[in-house]
């Protein structure tokens, strides 16, 4: 079994997630008292939200580095960036080790064209929504990528900074996320990408009109099927683990 390496803490509600899952599939996978090998690097989010939001992205890359290169040295065979907005900096924890990187939105493109859908609405934090490192990757592997409209975008936004992050589930938040997912699909999406770790916290399949596509539950499939795949292709650098 390879050693998945998790950079984790952003927040630690959805690390906590990550480590719950994978430890589970690997569970399941191989026997009931399996579990994982894997090294979690837990940062600080507070340095990092406040890099965020000042636009320092230097600084908040620089924290990333930084884990990923203490887990490379603690005898990771991979790198799992436990959150979706840091992927902004995918390129440069990338290049801070040897180690490779299994993007977040590569088993989610993979997941959607499995199912046949071609058009899928994107719920995350702003910057996730409103920049391309995510879309972009999303849309190059043959997705059409709706957003939500900018007052949709800032309730998303505020919902998972003032309360997903701190372990605060409402069912009023519960119920924005519902109408936006309702907006989504009167534009044509097909099912809806929680591009935001702590989203399936709020969501579960039950509360939405369309199939939900849980990033953390990818990520964390993504990563046991690396683990225990020992014939499989390491990605290369910038290739996706996958392609429509």
């Amino acid at each position: 079994m390879r050693t998945i390496g998790l950079i984790g803490g952003m927040s630690w509600e959805s690390s906590a997630e990550y480590y719950r899952l994978i430890n589970q599939q690997v569970r399941d996978r191989l026997g009931p008292l399996r579990s994982a090998r894997l090294l979690m690097y837990s940062v600080d989010f507070g340095p990092v939200e406040q890099a965020q939001h000042a636009g320092r992205w230097d600084l908040a890359a620089a924290i990333l580095v930084d884990a990923a290169r203490r887990l490379a040295a603690g005898g990771a065979d991979c790198l799992v960036l436990c959150t979706n907005t840091m992927h902004k900096l995918a390129g440069q924890i990338q290049a801070a080790t040897s180690l490779p990187f299994l993007h977040i939105a590569d088993p989610t493109a993979q997941a959607a064209l499995e199912a046949g859908t071609l058009s899928v609405g994107l719920l995350g934090t702003a910057f996730t929504m409103e920049q391309d490192f995510l879309k972009g990757r999303l849309e190059q592997q043959g997705l059409q990528v709706l957003v939500p409209d900018e007052q949709e975008r800032q309730a998303v936004h505020r919902i998972i900074y003032e309360e997903l992050c701190v372990g605060i589930i409402s069912a009023q938040s519960r119920q924005v996320y519902q109408r936006v997912i309702e907006s989504l699909q009167a534009r044509g999406a097909q099912a809806v990408i929680l591009g935001c770790t702590e989203i399936g916290l709020l969501l579960k399949p039950e509360h939405s009109p369309l199939p939900l596509l849980d990033t953390t539950e990818l990520h964390a499939r993504a990563a046991v099927a690396f683990a225990l795949t020992d014939e499989a292709k390491e990605p290369g650098r910038d290739e996706p683990l996958t392609a429509p």
